[in-house]
């Protein structure tokens, strides 16, 4: 394990970087998902410091851990934002019928319909006070619906107009160069100044080849470094000349 995986929430709290809050330990033993616990320090800080009211927009929600997180963090700091989220909850790779790995029955198909029922049970159970906007899409699909400003139908069948500005995102789609880097273009034609990025999978010590892009966001001095915890949080500078 490496050391900034050990780092616990009580450890968070005793350097004054986290309040004392027992619910979120009792949401990641609940919740299903994978969620470092630096980035929940990169949530809190971000969300206490939205620049404004406009959506909050979660690129990949897998089993809801980190949606939930989200607007539980909202509802603390008493922020209004509506929060917006993206997947197409398919992990078939174009092949639904295959078998997970070894398993002798259960296919790629079950495994996306069984992650979907579970962020759909786990939200409604731990954010059904304040549902997200849940629009099951890729992330390229939700973004032509941003840029058009359509109304579009969630998966709990209501209905939202796109295309508002952004004060903060929360990137976890798929993490290769190409998508993640199209994921911040998207976000960053409409992150407000002073808003916020959280990229998942982008320690400088990681694989993932987020990692490049990064390199490349803080080269162009349009956004600043507000933590390594150990992924990128970032605060928008400036507007893309």
């Amino acid at each position: 394990m490496k050391p900034h995986q050990r780092t616990t929430i009580q450890e968070l709290i005793k350097k004054k970087v986290l309040n004392s809050d027992d619910f979120i330990e009792k949401l990641r033993a609940g919740n299903a998902g994978m969620l470092l616990i630096g980035n929940i320090w990169c949530f809190d800080y971000a969300i206490s410091h939205l620049p404004s009211d406009s959506p909050i927009v979660e690129i990949g929600s897998f089993s809801g851990l980190s949606t939930n997180l989200i607007i539980y963090l909202k509802s603390k700091y008493k922020q209004e934002n509506k929060v917006i989220c993206s997947d197409p909850w398919d992990f078939n790779a174009g092949h639904p019928e295959e078998k997970i790995a070894d398993h002798p029955y259960l296919t790629c198909q079950d495994y996306s319909n069984y992650i979907k029922e579970n962020f759909i049970r786990n939200v409604l159970f731990f954010s059904k006070h304040d549902l997200p906007y849940a629009i099951e899409s890729n992330s390229d699909t939700f973004f032509k619906y941003w840029e058009k400003g359509e109304v579009v139908q969630d998966i709990f069948e209501r209905s939202i107009k796109l295309g508002e500005s952004i004060s903060f995102a929360y990137i976890d789609g798929n993490h290769s160069y190409d998508y993640a880097a199209r994921d911040f273009e998207n976000v960053d034609r409409y992150l407000e100044i002073d808003g916020f990025i959280l990229f998942d999978d982008s320690s400088d010590k990681s694989d993932s080849e987020v990692c490049k892009l990064m390199e490349e966001i803080i080269e162009s001095n349009r956004y600043e470094v507000i933590k390594k915890a150990p992924n990128y949080l970032v605060k928008k500078l400036s507007h893309k000349k």
